[in-house]
């Protein structure tokens, strides 16, 4: 029975093997790192962009509460929400039917630019406010 010695050269890596190692490890923590900052980049623009959803809702529920209907043609304004400043813009028109004004509402973070859009319907000719007649106990 013959038994293997161990020669003494063959005991661990090589250089080559280590920087072939090393660079497949480098690699894969480069494209880690590149993950991190695209997530992140994105996490911020996605924090915008809901920012500026919520600008366009409140307009939104503006219109619709307003016991007026909104005067036709474009309007815009600003406004601060999430600490930031929004402009938005709204079209008014009426539809084709005429029963129903047709609003276009947007809005955009004033430094990146975040969009938000958003179209609404609301009756032409109510009044939110205006008094309903009471029937008499009589009839």
């Amino acid at each position: 029975m013959r038994f293997l010695r161990k020669q003494s050269g063959e005991g661990g890596f090589t250089l080559i093997e280590m920087l072939v190692a090393l660079s497949v490890f480098s690699l894969a923590a480069l494209a880690l790192i590149r993950l991190q900052g695209y997530t992140t980049r994105n996490a911020a623009e996605l924090e915008l962009r809901v920012v500026a959803q919520s600008v366009v809702r409140n307009r939104a529920v503006e219109i619709l509460t307003d016991p007026r209907p909104p005067s036709l043609g474009e309007s815009n304004g600003e406004e601060e929400n999430g600490g930031l400043s929004w402009t938005w813009t709204q079209s008014a028109k009426l539809t084709e039917e005429g029963n129903f004004v047709q609003v276009d509402i947007t809005a955009q973070e004033k430094i990146s630019g975040a969009p938000a859009a958003l179209t609404i319907l609301r009756p032409v000719g109510v009044l939110l406010d205006a008094p309903q007649p009471v029937p008499s106990p009589e009839s």
